[in-house]
Parts: C-alpha cells; structure tokens; sequence
C-alpha cells in the first residue's frame, strides 16, 4: 500500500502554480517532482559511510523526493522538510512551537506590530557555491513570490499584507507591511532566500522543480535520484545559529510501509529514523527497542463534496453523510487511538481552537432525518480516495456507516496522482476522502483557513463551490479577519468562519490524526516528533 502524502499530492507540472489569491489567497496540495547531481534513479549508495561521529546518518522518508523541489512553490513533505536544511529564511521557525528565531537576519524585529521591518544579514553568510549572499538575493526572491504575474504557492502566504521588500543597503533590506500583521514573522520562513546569480538564468526554475537546490542553509545537497535518494554533506562555511552535526545524511524516499519499517527495525536496520511510521508497527518497533513518538496536529482526513453534482449541491445531504460516520470507531479500530474526532477545522491542540458550532458526533437518525428533508432516496455513493495506508484503513468505517443509513457506498481508492488528476481535468465525481496537513506551513489559523479556502483557491475549484452566495460572503469574512489589528478580535472572527465551514462541510475534516516518527535512541539525541510529515535533525546530534 503506497504512503504518499497529502502533501504530496499530483504531477510536477501541473501542481506548480498551487495558486493562493483572495485574503491570504489559498490553497495548497502538493505537488509531485534535475537530478541535481547525475546517477541512476534507483541508486540508494551514500557513498563513504565513514565511522565514528564521521559516519552517515540515513533517514527513511515516507513520501516521495520527486515533487516540486522549487521553495516558492512547493507544498512536496520530502522537499519541504530537505529544504529546511539546505535553505534559510530571514527568520526560521522552530519546527514545534513555531517561534521565529533569526535565521540569516541578524535579529528578530523587536516590534511585531510595525508596518515595516528592517533585517540586516549575517556577516559571512556564503550560499554552497561559496558566493556572498546579499540583499539583491533576497530582494529577488520576494519579488518572485510578490510578483502578480507569477503564481506561485508562496504568493498566497505574503501577498495580501507584505507590500513590498527594498535594499537599504548590501546587507540590510526593509519589508513594508501593508497593514499591521505579527504572525507575518514566522511566515518569513516560508521565503528561503535563494541565490539570483544562480536562479535568475533561463530555465533555473524548471530546474528548481526538478531538483536544484542551492542554498545558505548548514546542508548542501550533493546528490538527488528521484524515486530513490537525496545525499546532503555538512556545509564547512555555514556560520548560523544551527550547526550542521552529520558529515553527511542519506534521505531515501520509501513510500510503501513494509519495506520503510523494514529498513530502520531488526539488527541489520539500515537507518537510523524513519517517518510515517504505520500504527500497526508502533508496538513492536518499540520492543526492539527504538524510540517511536507522535506529533498530533492537523494531519486530517476530510471529505470533500462536487457541489455541482447532485445531491451535493444540498448541504443538508453533506451534513448527513457526516453525522452518519463514527469517528470515534474510526479512531479506535483504523488509527488505533492515534487521533481525535475533528471538533473544528483546527485541531484541538491548536492555540486557536475552539469547538465549531457544528460538531458531527455519531447520529446516524439524525442523518437519515436530512436526507429525508432534502428528498434524497436511495442514493449511490461512490468514494474515490487516495490510497495512503491510514485513509485506506478508515475506509471501511466509513462504508459501514453510510450503508447503515440507507447510502450504498462504493470504495475507490486510487494513487493520489491519479485522484487528483481528475480533480485537475476536472472530471465529475461525487465524494472524495483524502489528507492534509496545513501544519507545515504554519500554526496560525488565518493562514491554515486559507490553506483549504479562498475565491481562487484550487481546493474550493475541485469543490466548484466559490461561486455560491454563502461562500462569497465567507471569502469576504476573511479578509476582513486578516486586515483586524485587534488579536481577540481577530481570533473571533476567524471562528466566525470556522463555524461556516463546519455548517457547510464542503470540505471538512472527519478525524486529525497522528504521524509518527521512529528513531534509533542509541545512536540518535536531540530528536523531536512533528506533527507534520518529514523530519527536522537541525537540532539532533550522534550521541
């Protein structure tokens, strides 16, 4: 069974402009996949592997390493979490409590509520083809993603709030802010600085896409083999705050549970941590004595309806395909007790949350009810689905619950490329059960509403939803909540659209889950399980 991400959703090419517009704009899936470097696509070789603390690390990645490797535009888990590595903002984040930290930027603004923030670089800071970096590099870069020509998924992070970036000097740029908007601040790392003498030439996107990474970052990438691996080696010039503490790290992509449990459990485990570990597992990689922890967030399955195809235009029929399911079944038997019945939008554990004011517990009456108000009688459902292992195994729940209602369902799971494909050519379906996780961009929730909603958003596109009346009213709603200064104003009219989403349930999470990492304790410190896929070893260290 393939473990691709929701971050990992379809095709290079025809995911690269996730297109974010409107208030934050919106709305990323991830795309599919230069070799950077030659070799065979199916190599795993690290190369030396060296001993001592000179020895290779080798991480075992559930998702694929051939999506979009491009920074401004990629939602790729693989290349999103390798990125982080090889790149840096001016400010970064810390991969749990997302607090900003300086990065290149010398210093974080000492006035979140400024309209404008001035950042001079770190002295000495080299990208890994030994050039300078410069505020041209980093004026280019948002000129990219602030360029109204130019799609990218990054615009939809900055566009509505950031104005514009300008050199003040060779090291020092300005940001002007078009209103005030703290949470701008950990959203700097979504804005990796890339070097313009390299980017700039004709073609070097399209080679970003494919894998050309050339940053400032403590790793520099030294090998790409889509399909199979990506080599890092310690960047000898690095002089930030996060020291590089491998000589070198081999990431192989290994998106089918058996073989990436295989390669990092028994005594001749071939790595030394591994992602997206399936629950099944947990217990006994636990016994053989590896560490094995979980980060809870807003990995969610969701359903989404064509509200152009009947009966789903009627949102008391989504609403009682809903009530009709037993999450808490769902939690117990598919995901083991690893996840939570959604009670909004936004994960429980989220500093934003507060329970919608819709919350769908099991009522299966209730459901029949809706469908008897809306008319609707002997309705057949079929259920395409990406075929991750964790959704596959809450399938039947779903199935069970619906058909109990009277709903004869139909399970289609399929390759994500393939689900999303025909969301793309936008062919008709009916209901579609897949993953998301906007917590690897961020924790904020006006940009994880955005995430999913939005006038030119591509999820609201593949829900044909953004020209109803209650939608429109709710993409205004929005605005006006990213535009409020005031924070607990802010916060309650962020909820306010929060409980429309959750009425509307055109695309909305049935449960927020888990993801869980597996590492060697005896080998490996400094580990820390995130609630998003990838790893982040900035922090870890041999012991």
């Amino acid at each position: 069974m393939r473990d691709d991400v929701s971050p990992d959703l379809p095709a290079p090419r025809r995911r690269r402009f996730l297109e974010y517009t409107g208030v934050l704009g919106a709305s990323a899936l991830v795309p599919p996949a230069l070799a950077a470097c030659s070799g065979p696509d199916s190599t795993n070789d690290t190369g030396d592997g060296g001993s001592g603390k000179d020895r290779t690390l080798t991480a075992v990645i559930g998702y694929g390493n051939d999506g979009s490797w491009d920074p401004t535009q990629t939602a790729s888990a693989f290349a999103m979490a390798a990125n982080n590595h090889i790149y840096e903002g001016l400010l970064d984040t810390d991969p749990i409590s997302r607090a900003p930290y300086p990065a290149l930027a010398t210093e974080v603004p000492k006035d979140p509520n400024a309209t404008s923030w001035r950042f001079t670089l770190r002295e000495g800071a080299t990208f890994h083809d030994g050039r300078p970096v410069g505020a041209d590099d980093v004026v280019f870069v948002f000129d990219r993603i602030l360029d109204p020509g130019t799609q990218t998924l990054a615009k939809g992070f900055f566009a509505s709030w950031l104005e514009g970036v300008r050199k003040v000097g060779p090291r020092t740029v300005e940001l002007t802010l078009r209103f005030p908007f703290p949470d701008g601040l950990s959203r700097l790392t979504l804005a990796k600085v890339m070097p313009e003498h390299v980017f700039s030439k004709p073609g070097a996107w399209d080679d970003a896409v494919k894998g050309l990474a050339v940053g400032s970052g403590p790793y520099r990438q030294v090998a790409h083999h889509p399909k199979s691996n990506t080599t890092f080696e310690a960047f000898a010039a690095y002089n930030g705050p996060r020291k590089p503490a491998f000589r070198r790290m081999n990431w192989l992509t290994i998106v089918d549970a058996a073989p990436r449990v295989a390669k990092i459990s028994g005594s001749g485990a071939g790595a030394q941590i591994a992602d997206n570990i399936p629950y099944a597992n947990v217990a006994r990689l636990e016994q053989s004595g590896l560490k094995v922890a979980g980060g809870a967030g807003m990995n969610n399955l969701f359903l989404m309806f064509n509200t152009r195809h009947k009966p789903f235009d009627d949102v008391r029929v989504r609403q009682a395909l809903h009530y009709a399911v037993d999450r808490e079944k769902m939690v117990r038997v598919a995901l083991r007790g690893h996840g939570r019945p959604a009670t909004s939008f936004l994960d429980e554990g989220n500093p934003g949350h507060r329970r919608a004011r819709t919350v769908y517990g099991h009522d299966p009456d209730r459901a029949r009810a809706l469908l008897r108000a809306a008319g609707v009688k002997g309705l057949e459902v079929e259920l395409l689905a990406v075929n991750v292992s964790w959704i596959v195994d809450c399938l039947p729940t779903i199935k069970s619950c619906w058909d109990a209602i009277g709903v004869e369902t139909t399970l289609a799971p399929q390759e994500t490329t393939a689900v999303f494909t025909k969301m793309d050519q936008k062919q008709d379906y009916q209901v579609v059960a897949a993953a998301s996780n906007p917590n690897q961009f961020g924790l904020d929730a006006d940009l994880i509403m955005h995430y999913n909603y939005g006038p030119g958003n591509l999820w609201m596109r593949y829900t044909r939803w953004a020209g109803h009346p209650v939608a429109e009213r709710l993409f205004k709603d929005m605005e006006r909540a990213t535009r409020e200064p005031d924070p607990a104003r802010k916060r309650a009219m962020v909820q306010d659209c929060i409980d429309v989403v959750a009425e509307q349930a055109v695309l909305y999470p049935v449960v927020h889950n888990e993801l869980m990492t597996a590492w060697d304790p005896d080998r490996l410190t400094g580990i820390r399980a995130q609630p998003y896929p990838g790893i982040n070893l900035l922090q870890a260290r041999w012991v």
